[in-house]
């Protein structure tokens, strides 16, 4: 990982899209600080598209694509893209699976909450799951004392086992049925909403983020970067991002932008 300040001059011209996860990676502290809103604000006032790519649920993602300055975003690590038109006061729901499909995975879910709680004490649903409409939120640190990474190991074992899939990000174990994940989602959205092949412009594209379910994400992109906590997760990642910020969460993310705009 190099410092994201060597980021080069020829290759942040090129760069049409900021692609970001938003816990740990927008946000310190469980926050979001101003100045990483007026972040977002400058990006797109420099005619750069912002999409917010996170396991947050579809009630958070209906607020932000509706309040905050993005172009869109996916959501619940991608079972979805929600885009909110302001000329026709309109919100673009694009699941990757049917309602009666959702609906089917739920109660599965349902069934596989009870037994993970049951095999790892001290673990909780995650607070926002009632806002939730595909997968399944295990916190391992928002709300509570800090489990150890065994007991994490432990919670995606269980997924697994009963044939999900688990990512692990900065707060939580998310669990879905489903062959998707945050990059399936994220080129339905550059082909449906931006006639954009991603593969085709991905140099044109920066992510970055901050955890283990970022992986394919700093995979996929050249212009990957990691806010400076994700040192943190260093031994965990199955990918590292090129690139990596002296600070830490939004304060990262406000470093990049300042980089990108220099």
């Amino acid at each position: 990982m190099k410092p994201f300040e060597q980021f080069p001059a020829n290759l942040k011209k090129n760069i049409r899209y900021i692609l970001t996860d938003i816990d740990d990676t927008l946000t310190m502290n469980g926050r979001l600080p101003a100045i990483v809103f007026a972040a977002m604000e400058r990006l797109q006032a420099s005619e750069r598209r912002v999409i917010p790519i996170t396991g947050r649920p579809a009630g958070w993602c209906d607020h932000i694509a509706r309040m905050w300055p993005v172009d869109g975003l996916v959501g619940e690590n991608g079972a979805f893209f929600f885009r909110y038109d302001d000329d026709l006061r309109k919100m673009q729901r694009r699941y990757f699976k049917s309602e009666a499909q959702r609906s089917a995975d739920r109660k599965k879910l349902e069934k596989l909450k009870i037994e993970i709680l049951k095999k790892v004490p001290g673990c909780r649903v995650a607070a926002d799951q009632a806002y939730r409409e595909a997968d399944l939120a295990i916190d391992y640190c928002e709300d509570i004392v800090r489990l150890p990474m065994k007991a994490v190991d432990e919670i995606v074992r269980c997924f697994e086992n009963a044939g999900a899939h688990a990512k692990v990000s900065s707060i939580h174990v998310n669990g879905w049925f489903g062959e998707y994940d945050k990059l399936t989602m994220t080129r339905i959205l550059f082909e449906e909403v931006f006639r954009e092949n991603l593969e085709a412009i991905k140099s044109a594209v920066i992510f970055i983020g901050d955890s283990p379910n970022d992986s394919p994400m700093f995979a996929y992109f050249p212009n990957s970067v990691g806010v400076a906590n994700v040192l943190l997760f260093k031994e965990r990642l199955t990918s590292e991002p090129a690139w990596v910020t002296r600070k830490e969460g939004g304060y990262g993310f406000a470093e990049m932008v300042d980089r990108l705009l220099s």
